[in-house]
Formats: structure tokens, sequence, C-alpha cells
């Protein structure tokens, strides 16, 4: 089997555009992977294109072998587009074996994941609202919720501000009862000093984690707010080599942690939760792209004895999404099913990917006030 073309599919979501990639063969068999990059599309694009040199003419059904051809090709760098590649490359693995992806990682260890819902706060900075939205949420089946109530803060947060943000947490906790997770995400927002005070202050609402207090590649700072508050610290997604989940899980202080596939790709994330699992820990991938990467978590999910929670967009999502993809996996009463059908079981509708082109404005802006509604300021 050979790799005869490498397609890409901007699809315009409107707060973070989706970039796709199909590898077809000459077998017939094609394979998704994503490379969606959040703030930055073009780039991602472009560098997918220029990645052909190392793929065009290759078998697809050795992963590994492509990904060490471009990592040496790119003298010893990553990147999104290289990852998205090689997770094309086990889509078309499986499907050409006629089985899941998770049959080739190892087996199911269980049939449902545990989801947490993201992305359900579309709307003002207000306690009210927040409360509101979270009892939708929980009324609809789910157990855990995560936001991020801070506004557009970085490094400093203002007296009226922060009053306002554990607010909003107190708001969440009380029109969700004591028996559903809340998860606090940071976004890398603060200094060190900043985040210690906040995590004291949110530990009276119990949340299940604070993610991302400070600048999240900056192991050590991470290490000294987690040994100073109560609230568990998790972190993880911005990690890319395998050494930096050693470093920081060798303190024995921290151990939720967030890998990201879009930034390892397949086999080093598998990896990285062998590691993971040695030092005691519990892996809740990120999840903040397309639902392409809710199915690809889910079969990676399904293999690992360490799986703590899963996240989870696909509710929130425009309803136009159920038509560009089908055979993810949704969510119900607050779970999804593990899916059976060879690959990942996603296909992507290029007619209906073409309607939704992309959007310059298309883009969160994490530390401007208001982007919680996730919509582009006027002009902007």
């Amino acid at each position: 089997m050979k790799i005869t073309d490498l397609q890409t599919f901007i699809v315009g979501n409107p707060w973070k555009n989706w970039l796709f990639v199909k590898l077809s063969t000459d077998e017939g068999i094609v394979g998704l992977g994503e490379a969606t990059g959040g703030l930055s599309t073009k780039p991602n694009e472009g560098d997918l294109h220029e990645l052909r040199r190392f793929v065009i003419g290759e078998d697809p059904r050795h992963p590994s072998c492509i990904w060490d051809k471009m990592y040496k090709g790119r003298f010893l760098n990553t990147s999104i587009a290289m990852c998205a590649i090689e997770t094309a490359c086990w889509d078309i693995l499986a499907r050409s074996l006629d089985v899941p992806a998770w049959q080739l990682f190892g087996g199911k260890r269980r049939d449902t994941l545990r989801v947490y819902a993201n992305g359900w706060y579309q709307g003002p900075r207000d306690p009210v609202f927040f409360a509101d939205r979270a009892a939708e949420m929980v009324a609809q089946g789910y157990t855990a919720l995560k936001f991020d109530p801070f506004g557009g803060a970085y490094l400093h947060i203002d007296a009226a501000s922060e009053r306002l943000s554990l607010d909003i947490i107190r708001a969440v906790r009380d029109a969700v009862g004591p028996d559903v997770d809340v998860l606090i995400e940071g976004h890398d927002r603060f200094s060190v000093q900043t985040a210690i005070r906040l995590g004291r202050r949110m530990a009276e609402y119990s949340p299940t984690w604070f993610e991302a207090p400070v600048n999240a590649r900056d192991i050590q700072s991470t290490l000294e707010v987690a040994r100073a508050i109560e609230v568990p610290v998790a972190t993880g997604e911005k990690f890319r080599t395998l050494a930096t989940f050693g470093d920081l899980l060798s303190e024995r202080v921290i151990d939720i942690i967030q890998p990201e596939v879009l930034g390892l790709g397949i086999a080093n994330i598998r990896k990285a939760f062998g590691i993971i699992e040695a030092y005691d820990g519990l892996v809740a991938c990120h999840q903040a792209q397309s639902p392409l990467c809710t199915a690809i978590n889910a079969h990676l999910h399904a293999s690992i004895p360490n799986f703590l929670v899963h996240e989870n967009f696909d509710d929130n999502l425009e309803p136009w999404t159920w038509d560009v993809l089908t055979g993810v996996p949704r969510v119900e009463d607050g779970h999804i099913q593990v899916p059976d059908t060879p690959g990942f079981g996603v296909e992507l509708n290029e007619d209906e990917a073409a309607k939704h082109p992309y959007g310059e404005r298309n883009f969160l802006r994490l530390f401007d006030e208001g982007w919680e509604t996730r919509r582009p300021p006027e002009g902007g």
C-alpha cells in the first residue's frame, strides 16, 4: 500500500478554525488526521503540504517509520502537522485491518468514558449566567464541568475581577451541588503568587483541579503553586517532549496530566501514558479541537489503565458540525461509548465542509475581556 495524495480541509468553526488532513492510498483506503492549532491555521496548513515530500509513496501501515522520517528530515523537530499525518496513518492502518484503533493500542479496558463538559459558558461573565448554564449541563447528565472564570486576566488580576471570578465559582458550585466535579481552567494566566492566592481562595468550593494556573511550560513555577495550595493542579497540554513529563512527575507533587495528541502524535502520547503510569499519575487528555479529536482520544483513553476523565466540547458546537463529521461518539448521560468502527471511525463530508470556509476572525483571544462569549470583538 502506498500513499498517493495528501489533501487539507479547513472548516470555519466560529471560534477556532479546524484543520484536517486526508491521506489517500492506492488501495482506496483513506485516513484522517487533525492539525487544528487554535491560534494558528494557515501556517499549519502550509506545513502539511510541505511535508508531502516525506509522505507520498510511503506505506501508511508503518506510522512510526513515517514519523521517524519526518522527524529526522526536520532535523529532530516536531510539529502539529507531523502529528496529524502520523494520526492519519494510524487511521489507515486500523482500517486496513478492519479493526478499531484501540485494538492497535493493546485492546479496550472499558466500554464507556466519563466526560466533562467544556465550552458550555458561551455568554456573559456573570455568576447567574454561569449557574444557570451549569445547571442545564447537569440536567443533560454531565457530572463534571470545566470553565475559566477569570476574564482577560494576565499575570495579575484586579480586586474586582478576582471577586467576580470567585463569585462565579461559588455560583456554579451552589447550582450543581457537592457531587458534581467543578474543574477550574487557568489558561496559563497567572504569576506564581497570584495563582497561589487564587488557589487558596477557591479551595472552599472543592474544585477537582486548578488547570494550568501559571505558564505550563514553566515546570518549577507549576510545582511551586502545587506545593502551596490544597486544590490539585492539572497540567500537560503544552508538553511536546517525553522528558518534560518525567521532569514534572518525578517531583511527586502533581498527578493529573493532560497530554495533547495533536501536539505529541499517537506513538509519543502512548509513551507519555507509560511515563505517567510509572509515577502513579492519572490521564485526562486535552481536547479543545474538533470532534475528530474527541474520537481519537476515546480510542486512546479506552486502552489505558490510568484514565481519569474525557474532555468534550461537542454538545456546545454549531448544529452543522454533525453534517461535516460523522461517526463521532456522542455524549449520553455524561458518558461516551467507545467506538467499535474501523480506524478512528470518523468520516469527513467534504461537500459540507466546503460550506464553512476559513474565517480570519475565528480565533479565541484569551487575554481580552469578553472572550468567553466565543464571539470576536467588532472589527477585531
